[in-house]
This record gives structure tokens, sequence and C-alpha cells, in this order.
């Protein structure tokens, strides 16, 4: 398969020196933003901080190694936070696994099918809608950790953790508070220095609110508090599969592929816009599918494309998918080496990490400006998808979501579909809104629009009163039509016919002229009576009638 060869074969054909020291650059610092990031999205997903690192590894390693983008970072995002949490909580760990190998399965196929193309037909309205739910969910399950509160009990849905929040704020530790909201003053007025822009800030706040907590013995949860830490390396362990477990997850599986094709591919049209290339959405998928297949195979949890590591990787200077390799194999080593102190960073500032993730992610203005200066249809699409995000899970979202902007665009084509008659001079007395001279014997309808099951009540009936004899159906402005539109032309021709008026086609474009001839209905009208212009159109009305006559 000629386009399903790996980026990084492209760029090797013509590596420098220079090209590599770049790489090991934009690898290293890429890899320092990824270890905060790494730990605080596995602890949002419910699993142990290792496994976030696990994931940046494994799957991190091989989407850039086999990717069809050139500078793409994977790992672990928050987009599946949420997901990954739920999963866990109902199927445990091998639950997990088996539907992360299942939708790296799925996604191998969609790339070695062709489908990745298929990512435009994801409305952008769904996107906003579900990525902005995904923000708010992940805030509300970091409320706890932020506030120190003391929970009753573990709920796993969002609005039930809301609900829990509420009940126990009464429990909040205010010196977790303050260290939370120290991490979130240096995650946001750190990147304002621009000498110290170089230095990700969150790596910033995990050590100044670490040493803070360690230092002055403050009360305050730290990972090594709730969490059991191993620094050992990523390890095989196949999943037990059977067939109960594959059912129960499938559905689940899908989530994660059709959320980690969408994210990824995303994240790739991004950082093309940032380099001026473009991608192999194909090679991508597969890559996407290896990458999770691996990732679960090797004790992690689902991965994609991440946009804020991409976009940090390009204006690093990373410009081929070695800087992506990079960043897994200096992660490897802060696991072997470093992960132990890990247990040191306190719980609020992983939260606070989340909170900066989540406003990054929300796309808060992207929202205002669809609600401001779009058709109230997509302002409900957003608003019902994000709803249902928040509300229920993503499946549910972009489930309605998709079947509510299905429904809204067919009844916009619906709307713009038409079958109008021509007037008639001698109906009319007035010849400006005739375009050709028509027989009097004659009647001309301009079909336009998609003709659609949504549309097909507007094709007319013909009734035995008309005195014209020749009905010419001008085709010209359709460029589709389904079985429903042609069961209401065969209607409207056994009407015409038993009425003793002959039916003339005009201009018939291709996808309908394939419907014709499929269904048998260009035999009934005959070869004859299909024309390519209105000009032959009414010359064949004309020889009809002579015929007729004589």
């Amino acid at each position: 398969m000629k386009d399903l060869t790996p980026q990084l074969f492209h760029s090797l054909k013509h590596y420098s020196r220079q090209d590599f020291i770049k790489d090991l650059t934009a690898g290293v610092i890429v890899a320092i933003i990824a270890l905060p990031l790494s730990i605080a999205l596995a602890l949002a997903s419910g699993v142990a901080p290792e496994q976030g690192l696990y994931t940046a590894i494994v799957a991190g390693f091989l989407i850039s190694a086999l990717g069809g983008s050139k500078v793409q970072i994977a790992g672990p995002t928050a987009a599946f936070a949420t997901i990954v949490a739920g999963i866990v909580a109902r199927s445990g760990m091998e639950g997990l696994a088996a539907a992360t190998i299942l939708a790296g399965i799925m996604l191998m196929l969609m790339g070695v099918l062709k489908m990745g193309s298929l990512i435009k037909f994801i409305p952008y309205t769904i996107t906003t809608g579900f990525t902005a739910g995904i923000a708010v969910t992940i805030v509300i399950g970091q409320l706890k950790d932020f506030f120190g509160l003391t929970f009753t009990h573990s709920p796993v849905e969002t609005m039930e953790k809301l609900e829990e929040v509420v009940h126990t704020f009464s429990t909040v530790n205010w010196i977790a508070v303050g260290v939370g909201c120290g991490a979130l003053a240096i995650l946001i007025l750190w990147p304002m220095v621009k000498s110290l822009q170089k230095i990700p800030a969150s790596l910033i706040a995990v050590l100044v609110t670490a040493a803070a907590v360690k230092l002055l013995a403050l009360p305050v949860n730290t990972i090594g508090d709730l969490y059991t830490i191993s620094s050992a390396p990523p390890q095989f362990h196949l999943p037990a599969l059977s067939y109960e477990t594959v059912a129960a997850v499938l559905p689940d599986a899908f989530t994660i592929a059709v959320l980690a094709a969408i994210e990824s591919l995303l994240s790739a049209v991004v950082a093309d816009e940032m380099i001026g290339a473009r991608h192999n959405s194909n090679m991508e998928l597969v890559a996407q599918g290896v990458g999770n297949a691996a990732s679960a195979l090797f004790g992690g949890i689902p991965a994609t494309g991440a946009i804020a590591r991409t976009a940090a990787n390009i204006k690093n200077g990373g410009r081929s998918p070695v800087a992506g390799m990079i960043h897994a194999v200096v992660l490897l080593a802060v696991l072997v080496l470093l992960m132990p102190y890990a247990a040191l960073i306190p719980m609020p500032c992983i939260a606070a990490i989340l909170f900066q993730v989540a406003y990054n992610m929300s796309g808060w203005r992207t929202v205002v400006k669809v609600v401001k200066h779009s058709p109230k249809s997509d302002v409900a699409v957003l608003a019902v998808t994000f709803i249902l995000t928040v509300a229920f899970d993503l499946v549910v979202a972009i489930v309605v979501g998709l079947s509510l902007a299905c429904l809204l665009f067919m009844k916009r084509m619906a709307d713009v579909a038409e079958v109008k008659e021509w007037k008639y001079i001698e109906d009319t007395g007035d010849d400006q809104g005739q375009m050709k001279p028509v027989p009097p014997y004659v009647m001309v309808y301009e079909i336009s629009g998609p003709m659609f099951f949504g549309a097909a009540d507007k094709i007319p009936h013909m009734g035995s009163g008309t005195q014209r004899r020749v009905l010419i159906l001008r085709m010209h402005s359709v460029p589709a039509m389904d079985i429903t539109a042609l069961n209401g032309l065969q209607r409207l021709c056994q009407e015409c016919w038993r009425s003793g008026i002959n039916v003339i086609f005009d201009h018939v474009n291709e996808q309908p002229m394939s419907v014709f001839q499929k269904s048998g209905l260009f035999e009934q009208v005959g070869a004859e009576n299909f024309t390519p212009n209105i000009d032959e159109a009414l010359a064949k009305a004309v020889e009809l009638e002579s015929s007729r006559i004589s």
C-alpha cells in the first residue's frame, strides 16, 4: 500500500546532524512538559501514576515512529480521562486493556480502509461541544483534590461527583486550597516572563509545591499518600480476553477509537498549519492503532495526538518524528531513575495542572463565537452535545449530536429542494419570466436541489384534468437523488402515462441517471426521452406531438 508509509522513512532520507540536534532539544523539552501531565492525566483517569508514563513512552514512541505526521506528539490526553475512569470503575484494568486493544484494532482497520478523510463528516459544532464538555468534566473531577475534600463514597459519574462535592464541602482543607492556588498562580504567571518560557510552568509548579508541602510538613495529600509508586519499566502483559469481556467493552472500544481518530487527526491538522506541511491521515490512524494496542499490552491507557505537546515540539524546533521518539526515551529514563520522587507531588497541584489543561482545551472563545454568529440549529447541536457529555457520557453525546446534526442538515436540504412549474406566456401575458418559447401543449417543471426522502413530497401529482400533453422535467440542478424520490418520479410518470401525457427528462446528472438505470425507469421512459438540454427537450416535445397528430 503505497500511501501507508510512515513519515519517519521520508524524513530520514535527507536527515542531517543539525536536524538531530533540533529534534533532541525539542524531544527533551517536550518530555519535561509531558512528565507532570502524564502523571496528572493518569490520576484523573483513575489509574496509577506510572501508567500515564507507560502510555507516553510506548504509544508516544510507536506513534511517532509509524505515524503520518512529521511532528505529532502522542500520549495520554484529557479527552480520555473520564472515559477511562468509567471503564476502570465498571470493568477493571483488564477491561480497560481489552477495550484499548480492540480500539487499536479498529483504528488500524480505519487506516487500512482509508477512512482518514471521514473526519470531515464530524460537524465542527459537535467537536466543539464535546471538547468543552470534557473540559467541564475534568474540572468537576478535580474539585475533590483541589479543595482537599473528604468524600463519603467514590462516585464515578460526573454529576454524582458534583453532588458529592456539594454535600462534603464542609470538609474543605484550606491549606490544600492554598497549595492549589499557589500552583495555579505559577501556571498562569510563569509563562508571562519571556526569559522563563523555555522551562515548563507545570514542572516549576510541581517542584515548588512539593518542596513546600515536604519542608513545611503541610497536612495535604500527596500522590504517595494515595498511590503506590512504581519505577519499573513497562512490562508486557496480555489481558485475559473472553467473549464476555469483549462483548462488555466493545462500546467503550468504539468510543476510544472514534475519539482517538478525531483528536489525533485534528491535532495533525493544527500541526500542518504550523509547519506548512500535510500529514498522511490513513497512516496516522494505523499508527494510532498500533500505539494504543501496544500501550494496553504494556500497562498503559488510551493515547492520541496531544495538541499542546505537539505545539511545544514545533515551537522548540522539532521537525521530524525523531523528536517524538526522543521524548519517549527521555520519559523512560525519568521513570526508571526519578519516579519515586513523584510521590511528593501534592494532589492540589495535580488538580491545578488539570484545571489549566481543561481551560486550554475548553475552547470557550470558539463556543462564544459559535453562539454569537451561527444559526440557531448549530447552537442547538453544540448545546445538546455539551450537556450530554457532562450529564451522561461521550458516546451518548456524539450519537445524539450527530443524529440531531443530520436531521437539521436534512431539513435544510429539504427546504432548498424545489419543484416549480414554468410560467407560460399564454397564462401571464408576460414573456419576461419565460426562458424559452413553450408550445401550448407542453408543460415544463424545474427540479432543483437534492431529491431525497425529506423532499420527495414536493414531486407533484398529475391528474387527468390538464390540457397539456407533454411534461418536461428539467433536472440540471439535481445533484443526487435517493430511492424515495425515485418512487415519487415513478408515480408521477405512471400518472402521466395513464392520462396520455408523454414524459421527457432533461439534463439528468450522473448520480440520478445511475439511479434511473439501475431501477429500470430509464428503460420504461425510453432512452430517446432523455435529452441533454432544454432546446432538445422542446424539439422532442414537438416531435411527439407531431407523431400523435399524424
